[in-house]
């Protein structure tokens, strides 16, 4: 299996869903309340979590993905880490969500993005959110599109960065206002990522 941490983020899913925190709007105030710098480590901690990932889904994914705003250099973003389980089929996923379920990640369902299964994280690990998605389905290509073109775009990049930091005084008090607020930036950015020549 694949582990594409090299890839150069996420779906009007990704901003709006991605980076949203899995305890939800409301949820208790931490340390991921807030839009940071890049941080050279953050490769590291997806790679730490890649690896409590692997042996429960060696067998079942086609790779596991760095995507959200850590997985794009020099982007400032919250400081957890988006990761992606990718299998190859639908069929797959039951099996899927029974795996990590057993490595301890307690499934909350698709979080109302149809096609991405979201998992809570498990303590001891770099602050992440855990995704579940089908090869290809428009979820995983919100991903990787707006994670590809920001890294191929720096200039996008810090567009987007900097309406991040304009709205980042919302994740203490509404993290769905934040998410609302920049969702129409994220859908832009897919239009003109699909748009790109290859």
């Amino acid at each position: 299996m694949a582990s594409r941490s090299d890839d150069p983020q996420g779906s009007p899913a990704a901003a709006v869903g991605s980076s949203a925190d899995p305890g939800g709007a409301g949820a208790r105030v931490h340390r991921s309340a807030v839009v940071v710098d890049y941080d050279q480590e953050w490769p590291s901690a997806f790679e730490a979590v890649r690896r409590h990932l692997l042996p429960a889904v060696a067998s079942l994914a086609v790779c596991i993905e760095h995507v959200g705003s850590t997985a794009v250099p020099g982007l400032a973003a919250k400081p957890v880490i988006d990761v992606d389980v990718v299998v190859k089929e639908q069929a797959s996923v039951p099996r899927a969500v029974a795996a990590l379920e057993a490595l301890g990640h307690r499934h909350r369902g698709d979080q109302g993005i149809p096609g991405r299964e979201a998992f809570c994280p498990v303590p001891g690990l770099p602050e992440h959110h855990l995704y579940l998605v089908v090869l290809d389905s428009p979820p995983h290509r919100d991903h990787v599109d707006l994670r590809d073109y920001l890294r191929s775009h720096p200039d996008q990049a810090q567009r987007y960065a900097a309406e991040k930091r304009r709205l980042a005084p919302l994740l203490v008090a509404d993290r769905e206002a934040y998410t609302n607020g920049k969702a129409w930036l994220v859908r832009e950015l897919l239009t003109q990522a699909r748009a790109a020549p290859d």
